[in-house]
């Protein structure tokens, strides 16, 4: 466990920094999964992942549920969208308790933030809501020229201060040749195994969701316990609505009475 002090100026400790991270690159394999919630981020430290990522509004929540992983926020793209709206987000997620900020902007807002020290997270490879300029939902660097293309994209993320790179939906063995030759961690969300870091959604690892990507898989099945409580929770409420309309609640248990003589002077009072 690190001590560092916050960019809100507080004492905290972490599993992880990002200098830790640098350092490792090519020697030790990382965990990160998404977390959104308190819950989401108090499962991921009890799980003992060495990392987190959240969008940047749930910051507050997501560091009550871990104290201590390594936490980077998302700055989701229509949600920042000037380059003030990027700076202030990105600060204010530090300042809630993020260690790092991560963006699919251009180089060019990748550099506008390193310059100021915050560290930076970049999105190369498939970026869903940028999908309609690749032609789809679809795997990125499947042909030599544009898998040299991604390698530059990831020299130029180098180049402009990025630390890391989330890399989506790559072909493993153009990731694991990409990785070799760059100083940023590579953090492979559909990418392979030879990556620095090995990440999937949450929902996705619990079966939280009915479309399952290709490139992940389920480790549990919290959807069918979801559905099972939607069902559960339409039974209780039917059962409750018959049980009122017969009569048969409110019953004795649920019901107290005056006893005799106290409600005699009380109709008394009331006639």
């Amino acid at each position: 466990m690190k001590n560092i002090y916050t960019w809100a100026a507080q004492p905290a400790k972490r599993t992880l920094t990002v200098a830790d991270l640098k350092a490792a690159k090519g020697k030790k394999k990382f965990i990160q999964v998404t977390a959104n919630s308190h819950d989401e981020a108090y499962a991921a430290e009890k799980a003992g992942f060495d990392m987190i990522i959240c969008q940047a509004k749930n910051v507050l929540k997501v560091r009550e549920g871990s104290k201590h992983l390594f936490l980077t926020a998302s700055l989701i793209l229509n949600e920042y969208v000037t380059k003030e709206d990027i700076m202030r987000g990105a600060f204010k997620a530090l300042e809630e308790g993020a260690d790092a900020v991560m963006t699919p902007r251009s180089m060019e807002v990748v550099e506008m933030l390193t310059k100021e020290d915050v560290p930076v997270m970049g999105h190369l490879g498939l970026v869903p809501r940028k999908s309609t300029s690749l032609g789809g939902m679809r795997a990125i660097g499947k042909t030599s020229d544009e898998a040299f293309d991604l390698f530059q994209q990831f020299k130029r993320l180098e180049n402009a201060g990025a630390f890391a790179a989330e890399c989506e939906v790559i072909p493993e063995n153009v990731m694991g040749e990409i990785s070799k030759r760059t100083n940023i961690v590579t953090v492979s969300l559909g990418a392979g195994k030879d990556a620095d870091v090995i990440y999937l959604f949450m929902e996705d690892i619990c079966g939280d969701t009915e479309n399952l990507p290709r490139h992940s898989k389920a480790y549990g099945n919290l959807l069918k316990l979801r559905n099972e409580i939607k069902i559960e929770r339409v039974r209780a409420l039917k059962a409750f609505k018959k049980d009122s309309m017969s009569g048969k609640f409110p019953g004795k248990k649920q019901s107290s009475n005056l006893d005799k003589m106290q409600f005699e002077e009380f109709l008394n009072k009331i006639d």
